[in-house]
């Protein structure tokens, strides 16, 4: 989930009364299908004159199979390309020539296009996505220029910095069958052998309007919106969509460890439990049938506890106190299609061990388990979480990304106007329970960089012509 910068200083100002403000001043969201199945939910936003307008699809690296990962990302790349109506960057080119921004980004459950506009030309976006949603034209001399931009894209974000390569390996021995394994760029192998029918394929398998969502925020009128909603989006044909079958990681029988050697100036690493997303628990974690509803909340906060800003855990004991950490963070995220994982990662300090690292950071999880949360630690991560949701529900950019994420990964858009109130009903003793139910060493995988010398000779890669994101 991509969350806005956390102004401390305004968080703990903030007290537990703010989280009932937060939810009751929500706009409501006006939800509505055409009969070609395309999902749209319309959230009135009037406090500036722009709109944000996305467009999520139900297809991204978890959606692929082997010999074609990374065939999601390679397509968000050519949807830029032309379609018969409008040729190759001039989408791009009359979004900016309207003052908007535009952009799209692949994730492990969906692909996203999105643009920001004055609230008066969302017409413009829309005729647009609607064109390339069943118009667009792949061409082989194309896709022969954005493949290369993609492979060189894997180069610089990924092959040539050793915590990606870490945390893609990582990824790989973490999940044994679930497509979790693989990276949302997709593997070298596959981009070099991929073609224009694998994309072609691809696009007429998962672009359609009944297995898309339209997300619209900002200062518009609902009612005039779904009449271009219609207009423009209502001829589309229904595609014949069939979904993917659900897979399910088998279970983990014991703690798993790789150590990566690579080129690299500093050491890192990376431990991670297999959790609950927020809505599957014990039926897709099978040796966890106590799980509840609630799980997700509770590893939320727990998240916070260990890594919420200069006060939590990591930075005050690990970094600040015992300064055994040079950085040390903890990470969960529950809006996903099958159950993730809850992760810890850090650089030890200059005179300290990856042992030493993954010692301490071991201690902390078992003080978790053994230790209830006192009831100020609590409070105060608790209006942690309450000002980053402020702050999201500021933006309409952030709306319409939560409404779109939520959505697309089969949860219900109104978990977003629940979610503060849930975090204020977690108490003490359920993240005690979570941490001990998940947070267990047969649940663990542990990667490790061993850093090799670096070559002080290889030049510096510049980022490909036509990066997008």
């Amino acid at each position: 989930m991509i969350r806005p910068f956390t102004l401390v200083s305004l968080a703990l100002t903030l007290t537990l009364l703010t989280p009932h403000l937060v939810a009751g001043s929500a706009q409501p969201v006006t939800e509505f299908s055409l009969k070609n199945g395309l999902k749209v939910l319309i959230r009135e936003d009037h406090r500036a004159p722009v709109v944000v307008s996305q467009v999520w699809y139900k297809v991204g690296s978890s959606y692929e199979y082997g010999g074609v990962t990374g065939v999601s990302h390679a397509l968000e790349h050519m949807m830029f390309q032309g379609t018969k109506k409008y040729g190759p960057g001039k989408f791009s080119e009359i979004i900016a020539a309207q003052g908007g921004r535009e952009n799209a980004f692949t994730g492990i459950d969906y692909t996203a296009y999105f643009q920001t506009l004055a609230s008066d030309r969302l017409e413009i976006s829309l005729e647009l996505e609607a064109d390339r949603m069943m118009n667009l034209q792949i061409q082989d001399e194309k896709f022969a220029k954005e493949i290369n931009v993609v492979m060189e894209e894997r180069r610089m974000r990924t092959e040539d910095r050793p915590t990606a390569q870490l945390y893609e390996r990582f990824n790989a021995s973490a999940w044994v069958n679930h497509p979790y394994h693989n990276p949302i760029i997709g593997w070298m192998s596959d981009l070099q052998s991929m073609t224009t029918a694998d994309l072609a394929d691809w696009y007429q398998r998962w672009y359609m309007p009944n297995n898309a969502t339209l997300i619209i925020v900002g200062d518009v009128d609902s009612k005039q919106v779904k009449k271009l909603v219609e207009k423009y989006f209502g001829p589309l044909k229904k595609g014949v969509l069939q979904p993917p079958k659900i897979q399910k990681e088998v279970a983990q029988a014991g703690e798993r460890r790789i150590t990566v050697k690579l080129p690299a100036q500093l050491p890192h690493l990376i431990m991670g439990y297999h959790v609950p997303n927020m809505g599957n628990t014990a039926a897709n974690l099978d040796n966890n049938a106590a799980a509840t509803a609630d799980d997700a909340y509770a590893l939320d906060v727990l998240a916070a506890i260990l890594d919420g800003g200069n006060s939590a855990r990591f930075a005050r004991e690990l970094q600040r106190g015992q300064a055994i950490a040079a950085s040390a963070s903890a990470s969960y995220r529950g809006a996903m299609r099958a159950p993730g994982l809850f992760t810890l990662d850090g650089t030890p300090a200059q005179g300290h061990t990856i042992a030493e690292l993954e010692t301490a950071l071991r201690a902390q999880v078992l003080r978790l388990i053994n230790e209830p949360v006192s009831a100020e630690e609590l409070r105060r991560v608790k209006t942690q979480v309450v000002a980053d949701n402020v702050y999201t529900r500021d933006s309409v950019f952030y709306q319409a990304m939560e409404l779109g994420m939520l959505e697309t990964v089969g949860l219900e858009w109104q978990l977003l106007d629940e979610y503060v109130g849930r975090i204020e009903a977690v108490t003490a003793e359920q993240i005690q329970q979570v941490a001990e139910r998940y947070l267990q060493p047969d649940q663990l995988t542990v990667a490790i960089l061993d850093p090799q010398p670096m070559d002080e000779n290889k030049p510096h890669r510049a980022p490909p012509p036509g990066l997008r994101h």
